[in-house]
């Protein structure tokens, strides 16, 4: 099976690090032209240099935070002048701090629903009419196993990852008709900068060497590895093929078996 996006162009949440660089980097070798988002603009350069040097094909970055309710109509205007029209969305951005629901205020709350769904729903009301109007259009959510199973110290995140999945479960129903899939992605503990900083954060509260927080969590997966960013981008690049065309309002665990739930 030979997954081609020729012809497509994919707007990439969170688009310079981690899982969403490594989608970005697959959704590019599958033919598709890159709208990379993110919020540091040096390393959006650095990317897309990258992307171009990788595919041969210009690409594109735009800079804005999801953070700030103004990023949707800072995208649009982009795209306006860049004369492109997104038929693939991933929606990938990064989650709220870790810590104990308990402790979590209702600030934190906010910012992470205005982030992770709020600012997201904005974005793609501005995108909808082009894929509407083309009868395709494909629509992926990075989001968490928590979504399943919450996750311990992840409070605020497990609460509002719970509510990404719902809108896009939601939306898939409404979308449907018009040929877009909507689905979620759930992965796993994957190497990432993310997953660092959260083995450091949780060794550092405990009083113990990052190591000790790191077999921890190697213990609780069946394959006792954590996934690579390039196996979650696999799933997506599959997901905005036609070969996934009926399918749609899923919830897909890439998560190497640790979910205990079926």
């Amino acid at each position: 099976m030979t997954i081609s996006l020729d012809n497509r162009v994919a707007l990439v949440g969170g688009a310079t690090s981690g899982i969403g660089w490594a989608i970005s980097t697959a959704l590019a070798q599958a033919g598709a032209t890159i709208i990379a988002i993110a919020r540091d603009q040096e390393r959006l350069r650095f990317r897309l240099d990258q992307l171009r040097t990788m595919t041969g094909r210009e690409h594109a970055a735009i800079m804005a935070n999801y953070d700030h309710p103004t990023s949707p109509a800072t995208i649009a205007s982009e795209l306006t002048r860049l004369s492109l029209a997104p038929d693939i969305v991933v929606n990938n951005s990064g989650g709220p701090p870790p810590g104990p629901i308990v402790d979590a205020r209702t600030d934190d709350f906010h910012r992470a629903f205005d982030r992770l769904v709020l600012t997201t729903h904005s974005l793609l009301q501005v995108l909808l009419p082009h894929m509407k109007e083309q009868r395709w259009g494909r629509i992926v959510n990075v989001i968490s196993t928590s979504v399943r199973q919450p996750i311990e110290g992840l409070g605020v995140s497990n609460t509002i990852r719970a509510a990404t999945a719902a809108w896009a479960k939601t939306m898939s129903f409404e979308l449907a008709p018009y040929g877009i899939t909507v689905n979620s992605i759930l992965p796993g503990a994957t190497r990432t900068e993310r997953l660092d900083s959260l083995i450091v954060s949780r060794a550092a509260e405990r009083g113990v060497a990052p190591s000790v927080v790191e077999e921890e969590l190697l213990a609780e997966i069946p394959m006792k590895r954590f996934a690579h960013p390039n196996e979650i981008a696999a799933v997506a690049v599959f997901l905005c093929s036609d070969y996934a065309g009926y399918i749609t309002g899923e919830c897909i665990r890439v998560d190497g078996g640790r979910t205990r739930c079926l």
